[in-house]
């Protein structure tokens, strides 16, 4: 085996005991047909030396990494899908397979995977993941990325060589398991499954766990100021992680309950859309026919989600307490939304916040009035009053006229370029910025899946590590 020296396995998750998740066995799959690589995460956590030989046996086999679990995990959790609680749910196509420390920052990460075969809480489903799953994942995570939110990262996505039936998408369609890097998998559905089962004591474990592993700032004298000042920091997480989105046109489709993390990372991507142009009415997934998770309702669906969470720490501390604490998500959401709308801008923050906030919202206004496509505008402006030239040359230009776009472009020319906006790398002498729109996404697959064509899909992945270098994510 060729571990790097470095490596720094963690079987951190096993203490907590078998109430929390069931031992499981992978799938057997067919074939293990290695189609992405994280090579530069792999790096990050001492795995980067692996052949592809190794790779495929771990990733797509699941034989152990040394150092840690000793074997797969199907963690335990309910959730609220859609609004509705579901008490049935729990990793049903995946599982935790290893955790490791973050080579940069010491950080705890795991392993976990998607289409890793069936588990007890697989609810008559095969536990499989489609190929064309497994593709979308992928390059969502990496343009997340670039775009600098606060994302897991996809580690590998194998082929595995079956034919499954599915209602979504024309079958029989090709199979593939995918492992993602996240920093924790412990949802608020974790909790609320101890909540549902009147398992007071194994709140407190949990969150005792989750402090430790995660939120070590958290800790406090006293069990119940403990509890509040993790949730102070997991609504604060959260927020910054809802702003991100907003600030990327980012469109997540399915916040439930067990799709949010303790630790704010944003992870699970299904039918996850960028905006075309700016829509607060604009949903991903075609299910959602009420527009919940609609790209303007994802604040309030977050501080519903943790509201949640803050209903499982009853146990533990004051009503009164743990609402002033969620009564901090709102502001810190808006201030979070000025700052992230500043860095994809290229901006620094002056010393006047009531300033960058009214440029923030001009902005904003602009963008929905104009119908300006929404990453091109962004693209178009930023570095302020150093891309004066490129937006007015650029294939954006005809959107930028008119009394309103004059104020905003007199009000981006006083403001200050961030010295790190990156605009002196090639990404940026482009005309167009990279995208992932519907169109895009659906040409990729489509060349995959009639032709066995993964140029587009490669191409793209390298266009998104360009952006991601000149942002510097």
């Amino acid at each position: 085996m060729s571990l790097s020296p470095d490596f720094r396995p963690s079987t951190r998750h096993l203490a907590l005991g078998d109430a929390f998740f069931d031992p499981v066995a992978p799938a057997d799959f067919p074939r293990t047909d290695i189609r992405y690589r994280n090579d530069r995460w792999a790096a990050r956590v001492g795995l980067a030396s692996l052949d592809d030989a190794e790779w495929a046996r771990h990733f797509g086999r699941f034989a152990p990494l040394p150092g840690t679990l000793p074997g797969p995990i199907a963690l335990r959790y309910h959730g609220h899908q859609f609004g509705h609680y579901n008490p049935d749910l729990g990793d049903g196509r995946g599982f935790l397979f290893a955790q490791m420390h973050d080579l940069a920052d010491g950080r705890l990460l795991d392993l976990g995977t998607k289409g890793s075969g069936t588990t007890p809480w697989s609810r008559a489903g095969d536990g499989r993941l489609t190929l064309n799953g497994g593709i979308r994942e992928v390059l969502a995570t990496a343009l997340l990325e670039a775009m600098g939110v606060n994302t897991s990262k996809s580690f590998s996505l194998i082929e595995t060589g079956e034919d499954l039936e599915r209602g979504d998408e024309p079958s029989p369609t090709r199979s593939a398991v995918l492992v993602r890097l996240s920093h924790s998998h412990i949802r608020i559905g974790s909790f609320q499954r101890l909540r549902y089962l009147e398992e007071a004591a194994n709140i407190q474990r949990l969150l005792d766990h989750a402090v430790d592993a995660y939120r070590p700032d958290a800790r406090r004298d006293t069990p119940a100021a403990t509890a509040v000042a993790f949730l102070e920091g997991v609504c604060r997480d959260v927020a910054r992680t809802g702003a991100q989105w907003m600030a990327a046109g980012f469109v997540h489709g399915v916040l439930n309950t067990d799709n949010i993390n303790v630790t704010g990372e944003s992870f699970d991507y299904g039918p996850w859309r960028f905006l075309p142009t700016y829509d607060p009415a604009f949903t991903a997934a075609y299910f959602d026919h009420a527009g919940r998770y609609a790209y303007g309702r994802q604040p309030t669906v977050l501080l519903w989600n943790l509201t949640r969470l803050a209903e499982c720490l009853l146990e533990v501390a004051p009503q009164a307490e743990l609402e002033a604490t969620l009564g901090g998500f709102a502001p810190a959401f808006r201030a979070a939304f000025v700052e992230e709308t500043l860095r994809r801008l290229g901006l620094r923050a002056s010393a006047d916040p009531e300033a960058d906030k009214r440029l923030v919202e001009m902005f904003w206004t602009f963008l929905e009035a104009s119908g300006a496509p929404f990453e091109q505008a962004l693209f178009d402006h930023r570095g302020g009053r150093l891309s004066a030239g490129r937006a007015a040359r650029g294939p954006g230009a005809a959107f930028y006229a008119g009394e309103a776009y004059g104020v905003l472009r007199a009000a981006m020319d006083a403001a200050e370029p961030d010295g790190d906006a990156g605009l002196d790398h090639a990404y940026f002498a482009k005309g167009e910025p990279c995208t992932l729109l519907h169109p895009e996404v659906e040409a990729i697959l489509a060349a995959v899946n009639r032709d066995d064509d993964w140029s587009l899909f490669r191409a793209k992945l390298d266009e998104i590590e360009a952006m991601r270098v000149a942002y510097g994510a």
